[in-house]
């Protein structure tokens, strides 16, 4: 049998391989031998521009801080970080790689195959993202098994594993906690003509990115152990929204078993509920005006709505689900309650009839219509298995380590959603409204309706 077709046992020469990393690293491999040239013959000249550089920086960063934060400062982290730390340098990055079990064997030459970095990103002083060519016969699960292994290998907090090409993928290594401040309450829109209901504010990701979600077309599921921060998930969209809950064009229709959380925003519910039974006729009524709503859309030859004061984006907020659809003594009530919720996130997008929910033990047990909504938030919770019950199989796997966040003050409203394309886990912090806050987004949507609605008009209606 020939033998012309065998593979080489050979390994490619080293001269080659430093020619590769050379083409792949251009600014090291010119810029270096540049600067050292340079230095050699014009010392005088490179000392001069040095320093008018490094002035010109120092400037740049007193006068304008936000823009040399956003522009400058990452690529000094991500310089600093590739080429200069202990982590994803040449040998540190292939003896972390096989610690992870990662590498594997030239199936001819024996030479040992490492993932390759491609390019590395630092957003914010506490999270990297890292962008890596796969081996031949690596997958993603490959990765996100070793997840763990890899924070423990980077001395990180935390490594998701997210997939950006059939060879490519990205880790994103979260250094330490990158929300150390609380976020304010987002500002009040001056007119309904800004608001937008596709990207309505939230808080902000672990990228320093504007966590915006469409109110629209999503039903909101918020699952965390009391004292987590549901609750500023549920009220910050509330302040965006002012200028349309002030004209009509959104309606709430609060739930309040608990008879505190939401009664501040009483005096602008459409309806508001204080108690269990008061609570069920809420939801009652809430799937009475969207079947009305589906006849007079149908009348109409329309397929969806549109928000006005005529066809309103309506929200029922229901600020423990348990206790309407798992707790409660009345076991019909229950029954109808789950019904009614059901219909409203099988077939409510359709008509601006949206639910939002808080709950603290997210089981199909507490939440049976838990399926039904669309965007999922998991804060702080009590066990391991609570994530992959909101955000998803294998969500804990990716990174949505939510149980382990502490339970101290300081971490209310931090928690966990996933992206919409890749499904890949995202930290996140909710804006923090306060009690004044609140008060003053009552106060604004009050005046904003007028002496009428101010002195408790036809449209507000409460149930006892």
């Amino acid at each position: 049998m020939s033998e012309h077709h065998s593979k080489s046992k050979r390994k490619t020469g080293l001269e080659w391989r430093a020619a590769a990393w050379a083409a792949r690293h251009p600014v090291l491999s010119t810029g270096v031998p540049a600067l050292g040239y340079a230095a050699a013959t014009a010392p005088e000249i490179t000392v001069a521009a040095a320093g008018t550089g490094l002035a010109a920086a120092i400037a740049w960063g007193r006068a304008h801080p936000d823009s040399f934060d956003s522009l400058v400062m990452p690529q000094v982290r991500a310089l600093r970080r590739r080429w200069l730390s202990l982590t994803y340098t040449g040998p540190a990055w292939r003896r972390n790689m096989r610690e992870a079990g990662l590498v594997r064997e030239h199936p001819s030459t024996g030479q040992v195959l490492v993932p390759r970095i491609l390019r590395l990103r630092s957003y914010s002083a506490a999270v990297e993202t890292v962008w890596v060519k796969l081996l031949k016969g690596q997958t993603l699960k490959h990765w996100t098994d070793a997840a763990e292994v890899l924070a423990a290998c980077f001395n990180a907090e935390r490594v998701t594993v997210e997939r950006i090409a059939p060879t490519k993928l990205a880790l994103v290594v979260q250094r330490r906690e990158p929300f150390t401040y609380t976020i304010p309450a987002p500002a009040v829109p001056g007119s309904v003509e800004e608001v937008d209901l596709s990207a309505v504010h939230f808080g902000f990701d672990e990228f320093g990115r504007e966590w915006t979600e469409s109110v629209v077309n999503n039903h909101l599921l918020v699952a965390g152990a009391s004292g987590s921060g549901k609750n500023s998930v549920l009220w910050t969209p509330l302040f965006s929204l002012a200028p349309m809950i002030a004209e009509g064009s959104v309606r709430l229709w609060l739930c309040d078993p608990k008879q505190v959380e939401l009664a501040v925003a009483e005096p602008i519910a459409h309806r508001y509920a204080s108690g269990e039974e008061a609570s069920a006729e809420v939801v009652a009524e809430f799937l009475e005006d969207q079947q009305a709503t589906q006849a007079k859309l149908h009348e109409q030859g329309l397929r969806k709505f549109t928000p006005s004061a005529e066809t309103p984006l309506n929200i029922l907020l229901v600020d423990e689900l348990g206790a309407v659809l798992a707790y409660a003594s009345d076991r019909m009530r229950m029954a109808r309650n789950r019904q009614g919720m059901a219909l409203v996130g099988s077939q409510g997008r359709a008509t601006g009839h949206v639910m939002w929910g808080a709950v603290q033990e997210p089981t199909k047990d507490t939440v049976p219509v838990r399926d039904l909504f669309t965007l999922r938030v998991c804060l702080r919770v009590t066990a391991a298995v609570h994530p992959e019950m909101v955000l998803g199989d294998g969500a804990r796997t990716r990174g949505a380590l939510a149980d382990e966040i502490p339970n101290i003050p300081e971490t209310a409203g931090i928690g966990f959603k996933v992206a919409e394309r890749t499904r890949t886990p995202v930290r996140v912090r909710a804006a923090y409204p306060t009690d004044a806050d609140l008060e003053g987004l009552v106060k604004h949507v009050l005046a904003a309706r007028g002496a009428h609605e101010e002195q408790g008009g036809s449209h507000l209606r409460l149930v006892a």
